[in-house]
């Protein structure tokens, strides 16, 4: 066969304006199993400790956050009989989850180049990974709120059944930040540098070491209601509402914060295929 007879294969997407290609996810759905069970096992690989990482992490920071805003600053629950450590952990458990899986899935693209630069699967798997891994860590992070619970003899409230929707906004604004930023991390190296400082500023305006209601007594219901876009907020203050005794689930700041969620997560998506094309060019 000559030089310029040489056959060449083109993979295209057959649809161009789904947000994701669910019938080939589904096909490489084993692959998605496989990366997501190689980042839980070599997070812990040769570690003395391993999975109680997982506890001890959150829990020193429990300690820091309750002796810093607790005692020193003197910042209130805002909820009669409710210690702060309780308090703190309530946030800090679903925090954790979406600031790791932040982290790992903006970064994904360029730590995995040699993969997909070699061999085709759906490079949507690559930012969802650690979207589906970085769930090991929280689940066993629960444990150690039980633990806190147990110690200070409090029991969870009715609505406890309710967590799992602020945990699907975290879930879904933490998809579609990743397929954002991964994308734009791979293209403009200085968004890694940017993520650095990012973070932290993400930090301290969830209300993880103060409840959202302080905003709202400060500055106003429109201030508060525009506070509640940042999907962190319904998803920490509603996983945190859902655990504690007589307090009413906040579910316009969950609805405002899900909403906010979605918007991210479609527009990442669109994106994402968007650029695909050219990943291969830009790693």
């Amino acid at each position: 066969m000559s030089e310029n007879s040489r056959l060449h294969t083109v993979i295209k997407s057959k649809n161009k304006t789904a947000l994701f290609n669910f019938k080939e996810l589904i096909r490489y759905k084993d692959l998605l199993y496989y990366m997501v069970l190689r980042d839980v096992t070599v997070m812990y690989k040769q570690t003395v400790l391993g999975f109680l990482w997982a506890i001890l992490n959150p829990f020193f920071q429990v300690v820091v956050f309750s002796v810093i805003f607790g005692t020193v600053a003197g910042i209130s629950t805002g909820i009669h009989g409710l210690p702060y450590p309780v308090f703190s952990c309530l946030a800090i458990i679903p925090w954790n989850y979406f600031s790791t899986t932040f982290t790992a899935s903006s970064n994904s693209l360029i730590t995995t180049s040699a993969i997909f630069t070699k061999v085709y699967f759906p490079r949507v798997i690559i930012p969802l990974t650690p979207v589906f891994s970085k769930l090991v860590d929280f689940t066993i992070s629960l444990i150690m709120l039980m633990a806190i619970l147990w110690y200070y003899k409090y029991t969870p409230g009715s609505n406890v059944w309710l967590f799992f929707i602020p945990l699907s906004i975290i879930i879904i604004t933490a998809a579609g930040l990743g397929m954002w930023l991964s994308s734009l991390v791979l293209q403009f190296r200085d968004f890694r540098f940017a993520i650095t400082f990012l973070l932290p500023l993400l930090l301290y305006v969830a209300p993880v070491a103060y409840p959202a209601i302080k905003v709202q007594e400060q500055l106003g219901n429109t201030v508060y209601n525009i506070y509640a876009l940042y999907p962190m907020v319904g998803g920490i203050e509603g996983f945190r509402s859902s655990f504690l005794q007589d307090v009413a689930f906040p579910w316009k700041l969950v609805g405002i914060s899900g909403i906010s969620s979605l918007i991210i997560f479609i527009s990442g998506s669109i994106y994402f295929r968007k650029m695909e094309k050219h990943f291969a060019d830009v790693a």
